[in-house]
């Protein structure tokens, strides 16, 4: 439900902002304070007012902040949906990296692989969907490689135990 609401409230701020891609990079900054623990507590809190939440969040953008984003933070603290920040903040982020065909991913491994074959890999991902991935890595306990990139829906994994057992059930098969 969540998401829903902040796809109609994403969308609304794209078609009425010049410079989306700015007011984003704000938002993503809005949303790491609005994710504090501290700050999640007086937004639900029912003893702060709508109007000392709207202000407590305009005062971290300052007096110079965009007016569309300022506008846009009212109408959300006037209908009590500032929480919503940060998936509306993801949102805008996925439909920016949809727009310029620019994704994001990470590669799980128990070691950390060379740039070069790092390089290589984002270029068969680029092959195969036909977009530019670039690959954070991630050091993990497990043995073999996991690459996701959320926004697409990929997910490849290989696994030396996979591996193993299906190498296994195929010989068994074959006796």
């Amino acid at each position: 439900m969540e998401e829903l609401i902040a796809k109609r409230y994403a969308k609304a701020l794209s078609s009425v902002s010049k410079d989306v891609k700015g007011i984003t990079e704000i938002l993503n900054v809005l949303s790491e304070a609005v994710a504090s623990e501290s700050v999640k507590v007086a937004l639900a809190s029912p003893i702060v007012s709508s109007e000392q939440k709207t202000e407590m969040i305009l005062a971290t953008l300052g007096e110079k902040s965009d007016t569309t984003l300022t506008n846009f933070i009212k109408i959300l603290g006037e209908n009590r949906r500032l929480d919503l920040i940060p998936a509306i903040t993801k949102v805008l982020n996925a439909d920016l990296q949809r727009e310029s065909n620019e994704y994001e991913g990470v590669l799980k491994s128990k070691e950390r692989l060379p740039k070069e074959e790092l390089n290589k890999l984002e270029e068969a991902l680029k092959r195969y969907t036909g977009s530019q991935i670039k690959l954070t890595q991630e050091t993990t306990e497990l043995d073999g490689l996991r690459v996701s990139v959320d926004d697409l829906g990929i997910e490849v994994n290989f696994s030396k135990q996979r591996v193993k057992e299906q190498l296994i059930d195929f010989i068994k098969k074959s006796l």
